[in-house]
């Protein structure tokens, strides 16, 4: 028996930052505020940059405004990091249409999440992905599984069906359960780069084989994070759990209410004034975010 298993490769890098859309006063994109943003999580560390994702606040943006911001990101830091756009929409023909766009855009990949509303069975998820994936055959793809989002949960099974597409080669796991990661190395092997959708569980993600997160919590703590990343991969796992054991408050206060609006509040703490959610999100409480601060400032004190 080879008691060593193979691991993957990470594609993307190892820390991506599922970064937040910056608004103006008048709730307008603010594409000036996002390149310094984005500016700053590079410099923070992150390999990488998914912009208009869940956390981008992708339902409320315009395909215009989610084109405009890829563009402006990818000029300003594409040339030292990944760009990932979110692509996805539980329209089939919206998503080749957004991902065709942010190829000849110049994005590096795109994440594509599972449909959300109609529910469709796995059937209909593969078809879905496939018609995506050779829509756009040069451009990679991160499958993005978040079934408390989207109603529907993408299964290992099919997901090792949709490994026939060379251009799908990673995996955003955000079920909030470990094994699905080692169901899905079991069902597609090394080829398939798993990420952790949930900062809380990267720690324990990469110890059943995930190659990185794609981490809300990097906004703020991007060098801590890393540092975990690399002290587990390096062999120091009790440096890795301290740290993991460290930024756990931060993990869950982060998501007191519904993401980003605590991330908006925690960045604004920081002295990053990216504006408040777009309607229907709303303000994080004073409560709320009195908590925040509390956990943040031993965190980012110099």
């Amino acid at each position: 028996m080879n008691n060593s298993a193979q691991l993957s490769p990470a594609p993307f890098g190892k820390l991506l930052t599922a970064m937040v859309t910056p608004f103006d006063k008048e709730g307008k994109l603010d594409i000036e505020m996002a390149r310094r943003l984005a500016k700053f999580l590079v410099d923070e560390g992150s390999d990488g940059l998914v912009v208009c994702g869940t956390t981008g606040e992708s339902p409320t943006l315009s395909w215009q405004e989610q084109n405009d911001l890829l563009i402006a990101i990818k000029e300003t830091v594409g040339s030292k990091v990944k760009i990932l756009a979110g692509t996805g929409s539980n329209s089939t023909a919206e998503a080749i249409e957004a991902t065709q766009k942010a190829a000849s855009s110049g994005a590096d990949g795109v994440l594509v999440v599972v449909p959300y509303y109609n529910k469709p069975p796995q059937e209909g998820l593969e078809t879905h992905f496939k018609a995506i994936a050779n829509s756009a055959p040069e451009l990679p793809l991160m499958l993005y599984n978040i079934p408390s989002r989207t109603g529907c949960s993408l299964t290992p099974k099919t997901v090792a069906k949709l490994m026939s597409c060379s251009n799908i080669i990673s995996f955003k796991a955000a079920s909030g359960t470990t094994e699905e990661v080692t169901d899905l190395r079991l069902a597609c092997g090394p080829k398939l780069a798993i990420y952790s959708g949930d900062d809380s569980l990267l720690l324990p993600m990469l110890s059943v084989g995930a190659v990185g997160v794609v981490s809300v919590a990097s906004h703020i703590v991007g060098p801590r994070i890393k540092a975990m990343i690399e002290a587990y991969q390096n062999g120091n796992g009790a440096v890795a759990l301290a740290y993991h054991e460290q930024l756990q408050p931060l993990f869950k206060a982060l998501f007191l209410t519904t993401n980003p609006i605590p991330i908006k509040a925690a960045l604004d703490l920081i002295g990053w004034p990216v504006g408040p959610p777009r309607s229907p999100l709303v303000s994080i409480n004073p409560d709320m975010k009195q908590t925040l601060s509390r956990i943040i400032a031993p965190l980012t004190s110099p």
